[in-house]
């Protein structure tokens, strides 16, 4: 059943794909970031690769490389850019519904997605059940907590018009708190320099 985060996502994923990339130095920083904690055998699963980008950057450089998204037009993309590189998996599948594969994975990331998901805790108890013990999960989040609330109204009537995702309005704090609460430690944060702020999470699984 396609779920609205995902219908969303096939109405514009043409389009987006299109788009030029907003802040191009904070996504070099997460490639950069990322990549450094990944070695050459890892088995890596990615929530929410969109059309791929992130992925054709770091899976020529690891064993095994899942790339998953909600919405099949994504994941279309996804699978004609990525054509040709053998360590990339692109799949449809979404925490929450039992589709993800079973790994366990070295590492899970999870790339402007956790503030889009609609239930929160159980996803990220599915990631640390996927991982090998110690293995990463690496997010990078819109953190919309704060002053950012005041555009919730807006964000509501966007989504009721079919204009904007559901997504929920988290602090860097809060955030965190959920990520430990699934059994993770933090190993390292850092704020990076995008609007609205944006916090990228490593957590090891305890």
């Amino acid at each position: 059943m396609e779920t609205p985060q995902a219908a969303f996502w096939n109405r514009v994923a043409r389009r987006y794909a299109a788009m030029p990339m907003r802040n191009p130095e904070a996504w070099e920083e997460t490639l950069a970031r990322t990549a450094a904690q990944l070695a050459p055998d890892a088995h890596v699963l990615e929530l929410g690769c969109g059309t791929g980008s992130t992925a054709l950057r770091l899976a020529p450089h690891v064993a095994r490389y899942v790339a998953t998204d909600d919405a099949a037009q994504m994941i279309a993309i996804a699978t004609e850019r990525g054509a040709g590189i053998a360590t990339l998996q692109p799949l449809q599948a979404r925490p929450g519904d039992g589709s993800l594969p079973g790994g366990p994975f070295d590492a899970i990331l999870a790339f402007n997605l956790l503030h889009l998901l609609p239930d929160l805790p159980a996803a990220l108890a599915e990631c640390h059940a996927r991982l090998k013990p110690g293995g990463l999960l690496i997010t990078k989040t819109p953190c919309l907590g704060g002053p950012w609330l005041s555009l919730w109204p807006l964000v509501r009537v966007l989504g009721l018009f079919g204009k904007a995702p559901p997504l929920r309005f988290l602090s860097p704090a809060a955030l965190e708190r959920r990520i430990a609460a699934a059994g993770f430690r933090i190993a390292a944060r850092a704020d990076l320099p995008r609007r609205p702020p944006t916090r990228f999470v490593i957590a090891r699984r305890s």
